[in-house]
């Protein structure tokens, strides 16, 4: 097998295992869909509660209720209604950013089906660069709602301060957070949508 054929699988296997991964963690009843650009090219995932993204969104519903732990954040965000995808099913952060933009624009059919079939009451997009895919996506599938957009936290203070800013009172809005593993109290929209 040639170098490039068996990084393809390998790279279609940790894809299979992330998805996998992803969906045990999908609400019955979908209020809030985070969508983010691609899992990262480190490996790091979300759901393995190892990424950036991950802690960052964590430290949200611990500003809501500081009593959540790593053990029982992943099930309280389900409870809440809360899921997260991606824009691209591949990591797209190592590509040069007309690679990057492209892959974005090339998997807005599969985002467009993903809101359709999800139906979420409000999306938050984890990274303002992909806001108008999802735009794009979100009209696509026909779905109307309230759309925030978030600064992707990464390393600097600055976005996670204001990552930190604008998600925790659309969490507090939503009711989502208030418990470990409490169901939702509302259905109202995410304040700065």
């Amino acid at each position: 097998m040639s170098p490039e054929t068996l990084t393809s699988a390998a790279s279609a296997k940790a894809q299979l295992r992330r998805e996998r991964l992803r969906r045990r963690y999908r609400p019955a009843h979908l209020r809030l869909l985070f969508i983010g650009e691609s899992p990262p090219a480190s490996g790091r995932f979300f759901y393995q509660r190892d990424s950036g993204l991950y802690r960052a969104i964590r430290n949200a519903f611990r500003a809501i209720d500081p009593s959540l732990t790593d053990a029982d954040f992943l099930g309280s965000f389900q409870s809440a209604g809360c899921y997260l995808i991606d824009a691209c099913l591949q990591p797209v952060d190592r590509l040069d950013p007309p690679s990057r933009r492209a892959a974005c624009v090339a998997g807005e059919p599969l985002l467009c089906r993903t809101i359709a079939k999800l139906q979420p009451e409000a999306i938050v997009t984890v990274v303002r660069s992909i806001r108008g895919n999802v735009e794009r996506a979100a009209c696509c599938a026909g779905w109307h709602g309230p759309l925030m957009d978030l600064p992707y936290p990464g390393r600097w203070f600055h976005h996670q301060e204001m990552f930190l800013a604008k998600l925790v009172p659309a969490l507090r809005s939503l009711g989502c957070g208030t418990g470990v593993g409490q169901p939702y109290q509302s259905s109202t929209a995410p304040s700065g949508a």
